[in-house]
């Protein structure tokens, strides 16, 4: 700009800046969904120079107060270049009577010539409008003298209404819940793909990640996910209502109580010498050290032993206490190492009307690798007994609620069974389970829960019996 002043002439130049969005939106982009860029991370925006493409981190400018805006879908299409007043034209306003078109973090500032934009979404879809699409627009706000700043548009997209329940999260989440069911995760968005690139689908899946190894989880969705939004996804989680399995895990050196773990490998409480801690009488110390069990031994595909719930664990274990422990039967030294683990592919006993899920279902049914597979975790027959690889009993059972009890004591009590048991307990597991089977035999036979909780009982004691053999056996290698 050439200005005259008497017979002086002054050539004022003006400074050209840009804003430019530095990545693309994630698509599809739906109403009342967070817009994001395609990496999951914020939009970016940064101020350039309209000449060396270079960002300005100095001056006023680089902190200038940005307005992200609506604009039309046609809007410069095969262009490059506008005016002011062309860019104002052709942003567009809510219909009458609507909510604001864009609402969260539409305003924001610059930081060295960097800028991100916060939440932002859709009130209304872009089917109104002359071309039936959208774009964003960014213009700075304040004026800088001397400074010409052009503003910046994204590409054009469709923004659909939510598809309504299909969509929508639930509270709480359930275990089998595909995982964009989670806050801050969007279906097809950046988060759920990564997520699904690893084999995470459903709720517990990402449970038991983020229980075994948190850091790996955070890893996977990647810097885009910010430390709030992090904060936030686990939060809502953490309230899924998970199923009442219980598993024990005993390490190899048997003088360390079993771990009590639940079906997303989260630790429960300690078992030790039949007696059960719950994790909330814990330190944070003891916490610590048996969820590192817990993950240590899963990644190295050790045995455990499962039961349906607590009320099971518990119920094996005072009946087992009974026994040991009775006035003809003393307290040794190497009681505390009475229990060792079993593979989970041993005598269950899930209630009939129930079926028990894979605990990771997606890894034994879906190909490719996952971030589980690393961990060995429980997966659980649909329903109905099993026989053990150690223990087997040779009696035929056509219904799960009549059976002939005489031939299944004898099988109970089968020499080949008690074998598995120290030589001076032999007549007190015959008598035990002799009684057991004595009480399953007067009970009445006219409700189905009275017989599956005495079923349950007769399985308890026998399960607990059997590793406590198994945990003899292991002390006397050791």
């Amino acid at each position: 700009m050439k200005q005259t002043c008497g017979k002086e002439f002054h050539t004022t130049e003006l400074r050209n800046l840009q804003l430019q969005f530095e990545n693309s939106i994630c698509l599809p982009v739906f109403t009342g969904a967070r817009i994001e860029g395609e990496d999951g991370s914020n939009l970016r925006i940064s101020l350039v120079d309209a000449l060396t493409g270079k960002v300005v981190s100095t001056g006023p400018e680089s902190s200038a107060k940005v307005e992200i805006v609506v604009l039309e879908g046609d809007f410069e299409e095969e262009s490059e270049t506008w005016m002011p007043e062309e860019f104002k034209s052709n942003i567009v306003r809510e219909r009458e009577g609507k909510k604001p078109l864009l609402t969260g973090d539409v305003i924001l500032y610059l930081k060295d010539g960097i800028g991100m934009v916060g939440e932002i979404s859709y009130t209304d879809n872009s089917s109104w409008t002359r071309s039936r699409r959208f774009r964003l627009g960014a213009r700075v706000v304040d004026n800088f003298d001397g400074v010409g700043i052009r503003e910046a548009k994204t590409e054009s997209f469709i923004v659909r209404d939510h598809r309504g329940e299909l969509y929508k999260k639930h509270h709480p989440p359930s275990l089998s819940d595909e995982v964009w069911r989670l806050e801050k995760i969007g279906k097809d968005g950046a988060f759920h793909k990564r997520l699904s690139r690893e084999k995470i689908l459903t709720v517990r899946e990402f449970l038991t990640l983020l229980n075994l190894d948190p850091a790996k989880l955070r890893s996977i969705l990647g810097t885009g996910m910010s430390a709030k939004m992090w904060e936030v996804t686990v939060e809502h989680a953490r309230t899924c209502v998970l199923d009442t399995t219980r598993h024990v895990y005993f390490p190899s050196n048997s003088q360390e109580p079993g771990v009590v773990f639940n079906a997303v490998g989260q630790v429960t409480g300690l078992l030790s010498e039949c007696e059960y801690v719950t994790v909330e009488k814990l330190t944070e110390t003891e916490k610590a050290d048996a969820q590192n069990s817990v993950t240590a031994a899963l990644r190295q595909g050790e045995k455990y032993t499962t039961f349906e719930d607590e009320d099971s664990l518990m119920d094996g274990s005072s009946h087992l206490t009974n026994v040991l422990y009775s006035p003809s039967s003393p307290k040794t030294e190497g009681s505390s190492a009475i229990l060792a683990p079993q593979k989970t592919g041993g005598f269950n006993y899930p209630p009939a009307s129930a079926s028990s899920p894979d605990i990771m279902s997606s890894i034994y049914s879906v190909g490719g690798t996952s971030s589980l597979d690393d961990y060995c975790l429980p997966n659980f027959d649909s329903m109905g007994f099993r026989y053990d690889q150690t223990l087997s009993f040779p009696v035929q059972v056509s219904n799960s609620l009549i059976c002939d009890t005489d031939s299944m004591a004898h099988a109970f009590s089968d020499e080949d069974h008690l074998q598995f048991f120290d030589t001076d307990l032999q007549s007190h597991v015959q008598a035990d389970l002799q009684g057991a089977i004595d009480s399953f035999r007067l009970a009445r036979p006219t409700a189905n829960g009275g017989a599956q909780r005495r079923w349950r009982k007769v399985c308890n004691v026998l399960k607990w019996f059997m590793v406590r053999k198994r945990g003899n056996q292991i002390q006397v290698r050791l």
